[in-house]
């Protein structure tokens, strides 16, 4: 086979579960457009641009990226149902994306108002909180104020089972402790853990301790991952170096509770959009062929229930 030739990898299906637009000019994304944050790939300048279908399509390339779902981008807090407004009228204009993910902050006075305000909306099936963090496993501590063990996080997160939302979570795997205590004890509600709860350290140890975080998440049935954003600075993005991670996430979870996803345009920072999908598919190539289906698209399918 000429390195021309198609692949038969790049026949199959893919849905998109995580990625952006953003269109700035108009003051909608503070970190885009007014001022620097603290950024877990470092300098980010590269991204403050907009990026709409036309950029994401042209990524696709050789991968049949057949539908996606549009991951909230950080929008104005101050008016967070904008970006689902927005993002349906560009739905409406070219038919992607094709599900979404809204923005929401649990320990808001108008969080009942918030959620009411997505789940009015066809395409939106979860919201995204980052709960709040510490830097490092070291520094953990628990129940603090905007954590998943804060009361007031879990009575804002308590009404999502009305709407029948999923939730998004952003974490690094320190907190999925706690994670893990939250789907417990609301069992009805999907959590789905973003970015593979960002395991950035690549030290044996630190993994060790990253798989036991996840592993105890995992153990919940009432919870999914996306194989996405986890790539190293100043580390090509390769399979050799990726293996272990999604091979380690599809054991402890299972193709059918995992999702592939670029998280573009912010990997971009670290791979090209055909370095993330080959290396995926590469990773993957030895499973069964239903079990690829599943990862590559059914899992998205079934959770996110894309138009």
């Amino acid at each position: 086979m000429s390195e021309t030739s198609p692949h038969p990898d790049d026949a199959l299906p893919i849905i998109d579960a995580h990625h952006h637009f953003w269109e700035l000019g108009h003051g909608r994304y503070p970190w885009l457009e007014a001022h620097v944050i603290p950024f877990r790939y470092g300098d980010y300048s590269a991204l403050r641009k907009s990026y709409l279908l036309d950029q994401f399509k042209a990524e696709h390339g050789r991968h049949r990226v057949l539908k996606s779902v549009h991951m909230e981008a950080e929008w104005n807090p101050a008016d967070p149902v904008g970006e689902t407004r927005w993002l349906h009228a560009l739905h409406d204009q070219t038919g992607w994306p094709h599900a979404m993910v809204g923005q929401i902050w649990f320990d808001r006075e108008d969080v009942a108002e918030v959620l009411a305000g997505h789940a009015s909306f066809p395409l939106v099936r979860s919201v995204r909180q980052k709960p709040k963090a510490t830097p490092t496993a070291d520094e953990f501590e628990a129940g603090l104020p905007g954590s998943m063990a804060d009361p007031v996080f879990r009575s804002g997160y308590a009404q999502l089972e009305r709407h029948g939302l999923h939730y998004d979570l952003q974490t690094p795997w320190w907190h999925l402790g706690e994670a893990a205590d939250l789907a417990a004890d609301f069992p009805d509600t999907l959590i789905i853990l973003n970015h593979c709860g960002m395991p950035s350290d690549r030290a044996p140890d630190a993994l060790s301790d990253w798989r036991e975080a996840v592993g105890r998440f995992a153990d919940r049935p009432n919870t999914a991952v996306k194989i996405s954003g986890f790539g190293v600075p100043g580390q090509a993005w390769t399979p050799e170096l990726q293996s272990g991670i999604v091979r380690d996430l599809i054991r402890l979870f299972g193709p059918d509770r995992c999702m592939m996803a670029s998280n573009f345009p912010v990997d971009s920072l670290c791979a090209s959009y055909d370095e993330i999908f080959a290396g995926l598919k590469t990773i993957t190539r030895d499973l069964p062929a239903s079990l690829r289906h599943d990862l590559f698209y059914g899992t998205a399918d079934r959770v996110y229930r894309p138009v």
